[in-house]
């Protein structure tokens, strides 16, 4: 088969091969295989997902989003500020724009290297969740569903928590079962900074950072915390996130994601590269 011309991306170091796949040049026959191959880190071009621009009859395009094992997610605020900032470069769409997701319709506004999103409404909020962690109790913020499901612990430093291990057990404990949870660790340092790690479900460890994840933070720390809008986040890439929304009685609404979308190569993939 003919290489498949990509963008690699960044959104505040969460990383994704991005595909223009309108006119279907991807095999879905070996969809699963050039998923998890390509994603691969030192084999190939390695990247936390994979992302296909796809024709929409009613918005400027629709996504697939694939984890790097191959999982589909629902949403992804990282990879969406990407994926926008793909569609204005290739004349997909223009710097207003809206397009598709499996959480829903998402609108993007698209600068000169950072996209503002308009997130769909976040559903499912609980707070002060316990859980037992093979014998040892552990107090959760709560969690959310902001695309995805997420939970937020608050911890005193982030640069000492143990994130995959005790993101691990949390993502697959029970208690969430059967699709799981991302989860996400938050501190609040003095000067009012707010720092955060995610353990991602379907990456399956730490990335560097998680756009869902951060609105989920934002909005689980107004809830709890009482901050108010905008909730700026670091991530573990030491870039930054910011989250505006509104709270309309009993839930949130008018949620946004803003941050930067990176353009990192342009390339193209040879079927040797993701090959098993």
């Amino acid at each position: 088969m003919n290489p498949l011309p990509f963008f690699k991306m960044s959104g505040s170091g969460n990383d994704f091969i991005i595909i223009d796949n309108r006119e279907a040049i991807v095999p879905e026959t070996r969809l699963d295989e050039l998923i998890v191959g390509a994603c691969r880190r030192k084999l190939s071009v390695g990247a936390d997902g994979l992302i296909l621009i796809e024709d929409s009859p009613r918005v400027d395009f629709k996504w697939r989003f694939f984890n790097a094992d191959g999982s589909v997610a629902e949403m992804c605020g990282n990879g969406a500020r990407c994926a926008a900032r793909f569609a204005l470069i290739h004349g997909i769409a223009g710097r207003q724009m809206a397009f598709d997701t499996l959480a829903g319709t998402i609108e993007a506004d698209v600068g000169a290297r950072s996209v503002k999103l308009r997130m769909t409404d976040p559903v499912d909020l609980k707070d002060g969740i316990s859980l037992d962690l093979e014998g040892t109790p552990v107090m959760l913020a709560g969690s959310i569903n902001t695309g995805v499901p997420h939970v937020v612990m608050l911890v005193d430093d982030v640069d000492t928590v143990d994130v995959v291990s005790i993101g691990r057990r949390i993502r697959r404990h029970a208690y969430f079962a059967p699709a799981g949870t991302n989860v996400n660790f938050v501190a609040l340092a003095p000067g009012g900074r707010i720092f955060i790690r995610t353990y991602e479900r379907g990456v399956e460890d730490e990335t560097l950072a998680c756009g869902t994840g951060n609105v989920a933070a934002a909005l689980l720390l107004a809830h709890t915390q009482g901050m108010t809008s905008p909730v700026t986040l670091t991530t573990r890439s030491g870039s930054d996130l910011t989250i505006y929304f509104e709270w309309q009685g009993d839930r949130f609404a008018e949620v946004y994601l803003e941050g930067d979308a990176r353009v990192i190569y342009r390339g193209e993939l040879w079927e040797e590269a993701w090959r098993r």
